[in-house]
């Protein structure tokens, strides 16, 4: 799958060992989540479904650094909670990690678990968009 142009230029503006870790995380959420859109969105490549926010990634101090909006509620472990709401994340050392850590596990429970992440400005709270 060819990324978006804005991804491409994203990724293509990182070191080399950070390029192939978010060109990496890119293959493994178009091939995961084929239904889901991808964008830079606040600074950073953002996928989403049904235009509610579920993946994306950002270069941190420590390196690339996934993000799942609505992580916190996953069954399967291994995320860091992050912010006041539902998001987590997962520091991704080098492109080995994402299968070690199963990292498509994780994408998988992005597009069957999602907060309402496209309404919370107008709305003012966050509305599980699955049941629980």
């Amino acid at each position: 799958m060819t990324l978006p142009v804005d991804i491409r230029a994203y990724n293509d503006a990182q070191s080399s060992e950070y390029l192939a870790i978010c060109d990496s995380v890119a293959d493994l959420i178009a091939k995961v989540l084929p239904q889901a859109e991808g964008k830079v969105w606040h600074g950073h490549p953002v996928w989403f479904i049904d235009q509610n926010p579920v993946v994306g990634y950002s270069i941190k101090k420590a390196g690339v650094q996934a993000l799942f909006w609505s992580g916190q509620s996953f069954s399967k472990a291994g995320l860091s909670a992050l912010g006041k709401f539902k998001a987590a994340s997962f520091d991704v050392k080098n492109t080995d990690a994402l299968a070690a850590v199963g990292f498509e596990d994780w994408l998988l429970e992005a597009a069957a678990i999602q907060w309402n992440y496209k309404d919370l400005p107008k709305k003012k709270a966050l509305e599980p968009l699955f049941v629980i």
